[in-house]
């Protein structure tokens, strides 16, 4: 019997996807950047049958690649060749939410969009929120350890964990899904799983805590001269609006890309350099706290209030329609950055001269969360000289004492540079530990680590 057999015994004839057409899809990654041919795509649908799948490709020495939504930005669930490719979009089951401790049981594949109605049914939502909401799955997002625009007020998505099932290596299967909160047994294996990429073990099932839907809200449109304004203005924000839930910096030149793609209107009768959308969000309506904030920002160009669902989402369109915008202009180099506050106004001002340097022509176009100091730097027009470009904007970043990834992890596009964020020790326990837990090497390979 083939492996291809093996596996059509464990999770069923039209589950396991050989012919090219069917494959295509889950083999490049949605910003054409990273592409790679699997042996076959796999899509169990239950834990037993993803445990079944492991078991027997580490029987047959063959490695796995682990998938969710396939809205990573860093080839991180795209094979390198040969591998198996693992798809956990049918484990996409809701739980029944537990009020009194606002948690809920989900599957892996369920996607960010799905879990944010089942929880608003029940005036509960979740902490974490991203553009990609329809596409990311909860197993991804807590793979990566994902951010997105809440983490101002709720923290990344390792904050909203409080218990996972995962399949180790070896097919074996460990669950902390009590959701207990306070659980001091020894090593926290689920908080280890969160941001491994996929490296130790295959997540199945999470538990989550959710939080209150808060109804009232309102979202601001502000233009500032910098980023050194909006970084002098978030204290006093954060000071005067215990409510603020978002606070997104971008500047004139994607908000020219993004109107230019979606046909969206001017938001002000003049461009301004700089951009921060604001939200604020409570039981009570906040609209009254925000404006007299706003009205006191030092270094305020113009600003415009939504109070409304419809202009709400229209002022959020500017932000949210940026990744969209990019990938519609070309195939860029996309490098998730974060540096501490201090020095994010510089890396924003040396940004366009060190790309310039490598490559003139280069169009850099950034985005982000300007309370994590986390910047979203795109370049289009890198030609063959991508790496190089990676290469100066990790080293400035390095050189502010920042980190080469911020949220959407290292995947297989930065392993070269995890010495530019993780020291040798650091690297080396790592290692340690994916010995430990994958000793044939054989989930995701080449991710996070150098093989």
């Amino acid at each position: 019997m083939t492996l291809l057999d093996e596996l059509r015994g464990v999770v069923g004839q039209t589950h396991v996807l050989v012919e090219d057409d069917l494959r295509r899809s889950y083999e490049t990654d949605w910003t054409g950047r990273f592409s790679g041919k699997a042996l076959a795509v796999v899509r169990p649908g239950s834990t037993e049958e993803v445990a079944g799948v492991v078991r027997t490709c580490a029987a047959a020495g063959v490695p796995l690649v682990v998938q969710g939504g396939n809205t990573g930005l860093v080839g991180g669930s795209i094979p390198a060749g040969g591998e198996v490719l693992l798809s956990l979009t049918r484990l996409d089951g809701l739980g029944e939410i537990d009020e009194a401790a606002s948690q809920v049981t989900v599957g892996a594949g369920a996607t960010l969009a799905a879990l944010q109605a089942h929880a608003r049914g029940k005036d509960l939502d979740v902490g974490v929120d991203l553009a990609a909401r329809d596409s990311a799955t909860i197993g991804g997002l807590v793979a990566t350890n994902a951010g997105g625009i809440r983490v101002l007020r709720y923290g990344s998505m390792r904050a909203q964990v409080v218990g996972a099932e995962a399949v180790l290596a070896d097919g074996s299967i460990v669950s902390r899904m009590a959701g207990l909160a306070k659980d001091n047994t020894g090593y926290d294996l689920v908080s280890l799983l969160c941001g491994s990429e996929g490296t130790l073990g295959v997540l199945t099932n999470l538990r989550l805590r959710l939080v209150p839907r808060l109804r009232a809200r309102c979202v601001a449109l502000v233009a500032l001269e910098d980023t050194a304004a909006a970084v002098h203005v978030l204290p006093g924000l954060r000071d005067r609006l215990p409510e603020l839930a978002a606070a997104e910096l971008f500047f004139a030149d994607g908000l020219a890309l993004v109107r230019g793609y979606a046909g969206l209107p001017a938001p002000f009768p003049q461009e301004y350099p700089a951009y921060l959308v604001l939200e604020s969000a409570g039981r009570n309506d906040p609209t009254d706290q925000l404006v007299e904030a706003i009205a006191e920002l030092d270094g305020l160009l113009d600003a415009t209030v939504a109070t409304d669902a419809s202009t709400q989402r229209a002022l959020w369109a500017y932000r949210e329609q940026h990744t969209e915008a990019i990938s519609a202009a070309g195939v860029p180099v996309k490098l998730d950055v974060s540096v501490p506050l201090r020095a994010l106004a510089g890396l924003v001002d040396r940004l366009p001269a060190v790309i310039a340097a490598v490559v003139p022509q280069a169009r850099p176009i950034v985005f982000g969360h300007v309370n994590e100091g986390n910047l979203h730097v795109n370049v289009l027009g890198t030609g063959e000289l991508a790496e190089e470009v990676t290469d100066a904007v990790l080293r400035l970043v390095a050189e502010l004492d920042g980190s080469i990834s911020s949220e959407h992890g290292v995947g297989r596009a930065k392993v070269p540079w995890l010495g530019l964020s993780r020291s040798d020790a650091e690297i080396a326990a790592m290692r340690a530990i994916k010995r430990a837990l994958d000793p044939q090497g054989l989930l995701n390979p080449g991710v996070l680590l150098p093989d």
